[in-house]
């Protein structure tokens, strides 16, 4: 029988991948591939929460002869089973009757009522507070197939609270989350991504198959049954059967493909395939990123979530990002604070401000431009309508008295309705903020000298002799791939660590350093307050200026006196940044400054250092935040520093490959903006038309604005 065939062709020697685990030996085994603790995963479906991934192992289907030579034998290890000598445990091996039936339909499940939405995820009307504060007033928006949506607005906006709220790790006080299906399958790339140090790369991304390691702990149960029902046909034929079902669930989920599309994976995020039997933790945080990403992509899923997916990503891996996720069809929603990376993947931005959402539709340059335009317009507007409100007071005040007292009267119902029904606000601006690094006494002419230095770390060399010299009132950028020795320099010019050869010095006159890390936020002083930390970093600072830069950095008045303990990690690096910004110096070396930032303290930083008169040396993979600061870039390439004396413009234009890369971008996007006609060149007809469209988009706006009041009214 073809059953008994396929089970005789099985090979019970996993060659899925090596691991090994403690083996009971008082209980029967048999040699199966995977062996490993469970794992959080970070898929969700809508109708069940997180997924766990077993702890089982995985058959691979039969190797044709001819592919064998090419197919690489591991290790196998030997897993325990459980005894299946009592009824019980015998008749939970054989899947229920439903569960045939609901596989037999291709796992479709029929939904009481149809969605409103035909793909993707819509949020309507959600409202979110914790501990009394309202974070979320009014938040409405969609995400469908093929768009990919940028969430943006400053740190504490609720930006990863909508993304809980999708997945369900959050609840909303009011309103609703609509899916296109009941059991849609979603992936959540979180800020703090998880993975196993211990693990290989390999398992880390077989840990994304919960549905095939599940059907495969079922075969391996009913392989170990299949070895003591010897003596009971009626048991065998009754296992052989439901290992056939099993094999045809094998094939729906597509098991038997999990090596081939890991070992596809791993190329295209950046790893060899020998790089697959090495453990996570010999990665830097940038390639245990791409790692916990890789899961996330394996997944296939209905929607995609990424919060701050470029954070640990360096610059070419962020490229191979913004690529990989443009050819998805599949709906995405993005939070993120890198403008460039908006800019070449979103067709759509949601901003979130005081707790209501508002749609802009395509990427970050159009929502800049179209929210200015709106804000404009909405002004011009609100001051029209104030004219008139003046005017019409001026009229009642003339004719309240005498013969001409009707005529107020109207004038009082027209102020009523302009001041009631057809009220236009003023649109809400936030205030900028101005911000100086604490000047100095100029340093001398030479900064920092770089001598035929070498660097080993680990028996890795990352430079060898490698020459640099930076001179007074340079900004300078430090890029490269991660784990190429970017951070490692800046920590040989700050003395935090010895050359092996060669010589790094500072300059001789009035050099001060302000040094900031990556893990700056870990050598705070947890037992001093918010406001403590900053007042004693800075020097001839009011305490109202402090409590004013501490204020755009999203500290509000009740965090203040806050001891740094009881502070969130990513309270703690924007307390750290604020320290930094008020500590004098004449040189101001950089690690990653933008990493938790959002993009209006972005720009604050960035004004900041174009103000700088001391001299800047700064490593970061935004792009935008490098267009904006630098006049200098630095590679670090193969143990040298290659230096393009130059902003990083002339960097692409001189590094031949990078050029090219950002040619394609450009020419992307380009073909993605609209076409607008120069006013010059427009016919009487085009102008007349453009001057209509004017018109209906003020008309829209006055509209919104009365619905708006009106729903305030009666709600």
């Amino acid at each position: 029988m073809n059953i008994v065939r396929q089970l005789n062709c099985n090979d019970l020697k996993s060659t899925f991948i090596t691991g090994s685990i403690p083996i009971d030996t008082s209980k029967p085994t048999i040699k199966t591939g995977l062996s490993s603790p469970p794992i959080r995963a970070v898929c969700y479906r809508a109708c069940e929460g997180p997924l766990l991934a077993a702890q089982v192992g995985i058959i691979p289907k039969p190797i044709p002869e001819n592919s064998k030579k090419n197919h690489t034998k591991l290790p196998s290890v030997a897993t325990g089973t459980t005894s299946v000598t009592e009824t019980s445990d015998i008749e939970s091996l054989f899947s229920k009757n439903d569960t045939r039936t609901s596989s037999k339909k291709g796992g479709r499940q029929n939904l009481s009522g149809a969605s409103s939405i035909s793909s993707g995820v819509r949020l309507e009307n959600i409202s979110k507070s914790f501990k009394g504060v309202t974070l979320l007033k009014d938040v409405s928006w969609e995400v469908k197939k093929g768009e990919k949506v940028g969430l943006v607005g400053v740190n504490g906006a609720g930006k990863t609270t909508q993304l809980k709220i999708i997945v369900g790790e959050e609840e909303p006080d009011s309103g609703q989350v609509i899916k296109a299906k009941h059991n849609m399958k979603l992936a959540f790339l979180t800020q703090e991504f998880e993975v196993v140090p211990t693990r290989t790369v390999r398992e880390e991304f077989l840990n994304a198959f919960k549905d095939q390691l599940e059907v495969q702990q079922k075969i391996d149960r009913i392989q170990k049954a299949l070895e003591s029902a010897v003596d009971d046909m009626d048991l065998m034929g009754r296992l052989l059967d439901e290992l056939d079902f099993l094999q045809k669930q094998a094939d729906v989920v597509e098991l038997y493909d999990v090596d081939v599309k890991i070992n596809k994976m791993m190329p295209e995020l950046g790893f060899s395939q020998e790089d697959g039997d090495r453990l996570v933790a010999s990665f830097s945080g940038g390639w245990q990123m791409r790692i916990s990403l890789g899961k996330i992509l394996l997944q296939e899923p209905d929607l995609l979530l990424l919060d701050e997916p470029t954070n640990h990503l360096d610059l070419d891996t962020i490229e191979w990002l913004e690529g990989y996720l443009k050819k998805q069809d599949v709906p995405m929603v993005v939070v993120s604070h890198d403008r460039a990376f908006l800019d070449q993947l979103c067709t759509k931005i949601v901003e979130t401000d005081m707790g209501i959402s508002k749609t802009y539709e395509g990427n970050y340059s159009e929502y800049v431009a179209a929210k200015a335009a709106w804000i404009e317009a909405q002004r011009m507007a609100w001051e029209k309508q104030q004219k008139e409100i003046n005017h019409t007071k001026d009229m009642i005040n003339r004719l309240s008295a005498g013969a001409s007292s009707g005529r107020a009267s109207s004038a009082e119902k027209k102020l009523e309705k302009l001041q009631d029904e057809n009220s236009v606000e003023k649109p809400f601006e936030h205030k900028p903020i101005k911000f100086r690094f604490p000047a100095l006494e100029r340093s001398g002419n030479t900064v920092v000298m770089i001598k035929n230095l070498a660097f080993e770390y680990d028996g890795n060399v990352l430079f060898k002799k490698a020459n640099l010299m930076i001179e007074r009132g340079e900004k300078l950028a430090v890029i490269g791939p991660n784990g190429c020795g970017k951070s490692t320099l800046l920590r040989l010019i700050m003395g935090y660590e010895e050359p092996t050869h060669g010589q790094v010095q500072l300059g001789e006159h009035n050099v001060i350093p302000n040094y900031f890390e990556q893990n700056q936020a870990e050598v705070l002083d947890l037992d001093k307050t918010v406001l403590e930390t900053v007042e004693m970093a800075a020097e001839n600072w009011r305490i109202d200026d402090i409590k004013g830069l501490l204020g755009r950095c999203n500290f509000k008045a009740d965090m203040l006196n806050r001891k740094v303990a009881f502070l969130s990690g990513g309270e703690k690096a924007r307390l750290a940044f604020c320290k930094f910004m008020v500590t004098p110096s004449t040189l101001l070396v950089l690690d990653e400054p933008t990493n938790h930032l959002d993009i209006p303290s972005k720009e604050l930083l960035e004004e900041a250092i174009r103000e700088y008169r001391g001299t800047v040396i700064a490593v970061s993979h935004d792009r935008y935040f490098l267009r904006q600061i630098v006049n200098r870039v630095v590679e670090v390439k193969d143990g040298m520093l290659w230096d393009y004396v130059g902003d990083y413009n002339y960097y692409l234009e001189n590094n031949l490959e990078a050029r090219k890369r950002e040619l394609e971008r450009e020419e992307e996007l380009e073909a993605k903006a609209p076409k607008v006609k120069a006013k010059s060149k427009m016919s009487k007809a085009e102008k007349e038309l453009r001057k209509k469209q004017k018109a209906t988009s003020f008309q829209q706006s006055q509209a919104k604005t009365r619905v708006s009041k009106n729903a305030k009214r009666w709600n």
